[in-house]
C-alpha cells in the first residue's frame, strides 16, 4: 500500500470514530444536562474537521514535482501540521477560558449544574476510544514519517484528555454531590494547559521547516559520517540541510584527489548519494559539489 493510501486509511478510521463520538457526546450532553460534555462534543467536532484537513493536504503534498514546484509539494503536509497545531491551541485556550468562567462562577457562590450518568458514560467511552486512536495514529504517523499524522494523533490525545477532565467533573458531581462540580472546571484548566504545551511544540516544529530550519545537529553529524565512509572522500563542508515534507534535502561540498578521473569522482559522488538515500529515504534531495584536495 502506498504512503498516501496508508495515510488516507488511518485518517479515515479516525474520522469515523470522531463522527460517532461527536453524535454520542452531543446527545449525552444535552440529555444529561452536562455543559462539560457538550464542550467535549465540540472538541470532537474539531478533531473531525482536522481529519478532513489531513486528507486534503496530504493528497496535495503527494503530487510529484512539476515546473512550479521543482522540489515537490511536501511542504503542504507541513502546512497541514501547522494548521492542526493552531487548531489544537485554539481548543486548549477555549477549554481554559471555559473552565475559568465556571470556576469564577463557583467562587462567587453560584451552583454548577449536576450532570446525568449518560454524560459520565460518554466521557469514559471517549477516553478509551480516543486513547486507542491516539496510539494507532501516532505509530503509523511515525512509521510513515508524516508530521501531519503525528499532529493529528495529538489532537486525538487532546480529546481523550478533555474527556478525562469531563469524567472527573461529572463523576465527582455524581458521587460527591453538587458542591464538587467545581472539579470539572479545575480539571479542564489543567488539561488545557497541557494541550497548550503540546501545541507549542507542534507549532515550533512546523515553523522550523516552513522557515527552512536545518536538521538537528546529530542528524547532520550522521550525514557527515556517511560521506566520510566513502573511500577517497574528505572534508565535507558547507553542509546545508532542511526538510521538505517527509523528505530531507542535503547540499554539501566535499574534497577528492584532484588527479582522479571525472568518472571516478562521479562514481564516488553517486555512492555518497546512494548511502544518504539508503539511510533517509530514496526521495531525499542530495546535491554534492566536488573540489580537489589541497
Amino acid at each position: 500500500m502506498s504512503r498516501e493510501k496508508e495515510i488516507y486509511r488511518v485518517t479515515l478510521v479516525g474520522s469515523v470514530v470522531n463522527a460517532l463520538l461527536l453524535a454520542f457526546k452531543f446527545v449525552a450532553g444535552i440529555v444529561g444536562h452536562s455543559t462539560a460534555m457538550v464542550a467535549d462534543a465540540v472538541h470532537s467536532l474539531s478533531d473531525f474537521l482536522t481529519d478532513i484537513l489531513v486528507i486534503v493536504f496530504v493528497r496535495i503534498s503527494s503530487k510529484p514535482e512539476d515546473k512550479t514546484h521543482e522540489y515537490g509539494h511536501g511542504k503542504y503536509e507541513t502546512i497541514a501540521s501547522f494548521l492542526i497545531a493552531i487548531g489544537l491551541m485554539g481548543v486548549a485556550i477555549g477549554i481554559i477560558v471555559n473552565g475559568g468562567q465556571k470556576l469564577s462562577a463557583w467562587l462567587r457562590g453560584e451552583d454548577l449544574a449536576a450532570p446525568g450518568q449518560i454524560a459520565l458514560w460518554a466521557a469514559l467511552i471517549s477516553i478509551v476510544m480516543k486513547e486507542a486512536l491516539f496510539w494507532y495514529t501516532i505509530r503509523r504517523g511515525k512509521a510513515l514519517d508524516s508530521q501531519a499524522m503525528v499532529a493529528n494523533a495529538w489532537h486525538h490525545r487532546s480529546d481523550a484528555l478533555s474527556s478525562i477532565g469531563a469524567a472527573i467533573g461529572i463523576g465527582g458531581a455524581l458521587l460527591l454531590g453538587s458542591r464538587w462540580t467545581v472539579l470539572d472546571p479545575i480539571a479542564g484548566i489543567i488539561v488545557g494547559l497541557m494541550l497548550v504545551h503540546t501545541a507549542v511544540e507542534l507549532i515550533g516544529g512546523s515553523m522550523a521547516e516552513l522557515t527552512e530550519g536545518s536538521l538537528p545537529e546529530e542528524t547532520e553529524q550522521e550525514i557527515r559520517q556517511l560521506i566520510l565512509s566513502v573511500n577517497g572522500v574528505e572534508d565535507p563542508h558547507k553542509l546545508r540541510t532542511r526538510r521538505i515534507g517527509n523528505h530531507i534535502a542535503v547540499d554539501v561540498h566535499v574534497r577528492m584527489d584532484g588527479d582522479m578521473t571525472l568518472r571516478e569522482a562521479h562514481d564516488r559522488s553517486s555512492e555518497i548519494e546512494q548511502r544518504i538515500r539508503e539511510r533517509f529515504g530514496e526521495e531525499s534531495y542530495v546535491s554534492i559539489h566536488m573540489e580537489p584536495s589541497v
